[in-house]
């Protein structure tokens, strides 16, 4: 006869409704945030391979172009907890549909601008339309997904950033190249159009969410509570770190390619972010890593890769900075999966807030990296822009040596405890 624990775990397993892989419905929900993550990622990063023909048209500098990412990125930072407190009233499908269509519309919207401050204004428009996103799919998620299955599902919606991230600096640069950046921008709203319609048409309605008041009080006290647990503030830092590397790097990396010793044309600068396809594998592949190695392993392997990649792209050979991009994509994708993931199994309350918190961070990380990363590049070039990265880097590894620490120190109180008893 099994012990009663395996027989209530069995019944509870089985009473559990939520999706699971096989489900009916998790196929639908897979893809269904995977076309969002895939629109999402390609409008708020839809100028960064258009910079130099930005640059160029406008007599901008390279930092002075790079607030048409930095503000898309810097303003969904800031509109992400309030929206996220919305989606508690309203749902988090409606909230993600409410988002993605605001978004396509400005960026339907956005080839007309006629100067680089109204583009920029336009810009901050569309990131504070997407911060309706992100948040809400991580809880709309862990409302409707299966723990064991949580770290995956929420692999593919991350892969799908990825996907998106290249494939709209790809349209973008191909077809600037043609037509110009204008063209390229526009391409890139139509194409996000079409990811829209396929996510309100695929995604289920939600079975687990129960919606609740706006009320800014208990809204504070979410933030609160999420602040104090030094677990989730550590992976907020993460996350934060993790993307300013990034943002530095792929702000940047347009401006590079296009001048000696490399003089690439931006078709081909936009094609060299198919290296994102590297960030999709590494982002699916998350749970099978935190598996083997838990989470702070995965977390080590991830910096060390990104670390690596850093160091790698200095050469003036053109093989060594892409092999250098595939690794920072690969450990970019690989932490920012385990973080985020990490973030909706460890808040227990409020996860919309808890992700929502992650969310801000980490694109805030983006907006400091975009803008920190071309003002070090206009001061001392490429190494200038790895510096950064690096610096960004060491900080991840203190904050998961520090967590490593803590968990040890914690560990032992109880023994000590018994000992002295």
């Amino acid at each position: 006869m099994p012990p009663a624990s395996t027989k209530a775990a069995a019944t509870n397993a089985s009473a559990d409704t939520r999706l699971s892989p096989g489900a009916p419905g998790y196929r639908r929900t897979s893809l269904a945030l995977f076309a969002a993550g895939l629109a999402a990622f390609a409008l708020l990063y839809s100028t960064q391979a258009l910079l130099p023909a930005i640059s160029a048209e406008f007599g901008a500098t390279a930092s002075a172009a790079s607030w048409t990412v930095s503000a898309a990125t810097g303003a969904l930072a800031l509109c992400v907890l309030p929206l996220s407190a919305l989606s508690e009233r309203f749902g988090r499908r409606a909230m993600m549909t409410a988002s993605l269509t605001v978004a396509v519309a400005v960026a339907l919207l956005v080839p007309l601008a006629p100067n680089l401050e109204s583009l920029i204004a336009l810009r901050a428009l569309q990131g504070a339309a997407l911060a309706g996103l992100p948040a809400s799919a991580m809880a709309y998620l862990a409302e409707e997904v299966r723990p064991k299955a949580l770290i995956a599902a929420i692999g593919l919606f991350v892969a799908g950033n990825s996907i998106g991230g290249m494939s709209g600096r790809i349209v973008t640069g191909w077809v600037a190249q043609m037509w110009g950046w204008r063209a390229g921008l526009a391409a890139v709203g139509l194409t996000s159009l079409l990811c829209v319609i396929a996510f309100r048409a695929l995604l289920p309605k939600a079975r687990h969410f129960t919606p609740g008041p706006v009320n800014p009080k208990v809204l504070v006290s979410a933030v609160r509570t999420h602040l104090s647990d030094p677990l989730l503030v550590r992976l907020y830092v993460i996350g934060a770190l993790f993307m300013t590397v990034f943002g530095a790097v792929y702000t940047v990396i347009g401006y590079r390619l296009v001048e000696a010793p490399f003089s690439l044309p931006q078709g081909v600068v936009g094609s060299i972010f198919l290296v994102y396809l590297v960030g999709t594998v590494a982002s699916a592949a998350a749970g099978k890593l935190v598996g083997r190695l838990g989470r702070r392993g995965a977390l080590y392997l991830a910096v060390s890769t990104t670390a690596a990649g850093l160091l790698l792209s200095l050469s003036d050979s053109l093989a060594a900075v892409l092999a250098g991009l595939v690794l920072i994509t690969a450990g970019f994708f690989a932490g920012h999966a385990v973080a985020s993931s990490s973030v909706s199994r460890t808040a227990k309350t409020a996860r919309a807030q808890a992700s929502a918190l992650y969310q801000s961070a980490y694109y805030l990380g983006s907006s400091a990296g975009g803008t920190l990363g071309a003002i070090a590049f206009h001061a001392g070039g490429w190494a200038g822009t790895v510096l950064i990265g690096l610096v960004a880097v060491l900080g991840v590894v203190s904050v998961t040596l520090y967590g490593s620490h803590s968990a040890r120190v914690a560990a032992r109180r109880p023994q000590l405890a018994a000992a002295c008893n």
